[in-house]
């Protein structure tokens, strides 16, 4: 078969590629503990489900406007605009099946062959994946532990060029789970706008999942709001424990969200009408499943962090949000790829390499703490055992 070029420049998530063979163990009756899924492993609060069925039951059940359905978007445009502290319209919001046709999207719209685009390593993979696919140059600003995996301002502005066109900032962080101080965003704030050609994907798909201080958007930033150079990328997969739901959004400006709706309408039409109502309960409704389960986040973070710390050939500093531990392992003497085989083949624990985040996240390994405090126990326990024999 011949395939085109284009085809050849997409990478993947090694995260399903890890499931797959973990499941193959299971299926061979092996146990593993799965702390390789950036999923929350919590049920999608039950009145949300319910909005969802009683949407079907309404004959919700038929294509809806391309950009989403009006009360949806509206609702999106206030939570935005009262958690951001910024003006947004309904008209700046556009509905997608998740938070990915939002990356892709934006970088087809506005990104050409031969342009660069600037963005953090290790980071979520598919960023570089896009960025190739349209043909452009990524350009990596590394993510140091030394620095709490945030930006080092310098080379933030080195890495900028006249051949930038998109930055994108993804905070809390995948997979580190670092966060972009207030600080920080000023500082990037100040230097993009010695930029002005220069738009800005801000993923906050974890914006929710942060466990100390207030969360801080470079959209909230004079100059850089949706009304112009940001795009800001979130969506209701972790937040509400609704990855399978498929449900995520972009907020832009006007112009650029009418260039965004043609995407869609040309790929996938619009996202499912019942989904769609079923965002809108989660919205509107109580966040209090929101909140136990950011508490019950904090204590598995604070347990995996403290077990990590204890394993001989493991530094871990504290993750300040999303849901992953980011440990440093090149004391155990071992690569990451090698030491997440070694731990999936030998303890049973399926975890990810930092490789699988780009070429700065060799050194470090990613485990996912969405999994029950007993699992991650478990799993420390196990990891401990092969670490003893292994590490020199």
């Amino acid at each position: 078969m011949r395939l085109a070029r284009r085809i050849e420049r997409l990478g993947t998530e090694t995260a399903f590629s890890v499931l797959a063979k973990a499941k193959a163990l299971e299926a061979e009756g092996r146990e593993i503990i799965h702390l390789e899924i950036g999923e929350p492993d919590f049920d999608t609060p039950g009145h949300i489900v319910e909005a969802g069925c009683k949407a079907l039951r309404d004959g919700h059940t038929h294509y809806t406007p391309t950009a989403g359905i009006p009360e949806l978007r509206e609702a999106i445009a206030d939570d935005v605009a009262r958690s951001r502290g910024i003006d947004v319209v309904p008209e700046q919001v556009v509905i997608t099946p998740g938070g990915k046709p939002i990356m892709f999207f934006t970088i087809l719209a506005l990104v050409d062959e031969g342009d660069e685009v600037l963005l953090p390593n290790p980071a979520f993979p598919i960023y570089e994946s896009m960025v190739n696919f349209v043909g452009a140059k990524p350009v990596f600003v590394p993510l140091r532990q030394e620095h709490g995996f945030r930006f080092d301002l310098e080379e933030f502005r080195a890495g900028l060029s006249e051949r930038t066109r998109l930055v994108i900032l993804n905070s809390p962080a995948n997979p580190t789970g670092g966060v972009l101080t207030a600080d920080d965003i000023a500082g990037l704030a100040a230097i993009l706008h010695e930029y002005p050609n220069v738009y800005v994907l801000s993923d906050e798909i974890y914006s929710r999942l942060l466990f100390t201080g207030d969360f801080a958007s470079i959209a909230s930033e004079p100059g850089l709001g949706p009304d112009g150079r940001t795009i800001i990328l979130d969506g209701f997969s972790k937040t509400y424990a609704m990855t399978g739901w498929r449900l995520g959004y972009g907020v832009m400006s006007v112009p650029l969200a009418e260039e965004v709706a043609k995407l869609q309408v040309n790929s996938n039409s619009c996202t499912s009408a019942a989904t769609q109502h079923a965002g809108l309960a989660a919205l509107e409704g109580p966040q209090d499943a929101v909140e136990g389960m950011l508490a019950e986040f904090t204590a598995r973070r604070d347990l995996i962090v403290a077990g990590l710390n204890e394993l001989p050939g493991i530094e871990c500093i504290t993750p300040q949000g999303a849901f992953y531990a980011f440990p440093r392992i090149t004391e155990t003497g071992h690569t990451a790829d090698d030491l997440a085989d070694l731990l999936l083949d030998e303890a049973g624990v399926a975890c990810l390499s930092g490789t699988a985040f780009g070429r700065y996240g060799e050194g470090h390994l990613r485990l996912s703490y969405a999994n029950s405090r007993e699992n991650i126990g478990l799993a420390l326990g196990r990891m401990g055992e092969v670490l003893l024999h292994v590490v020199g």
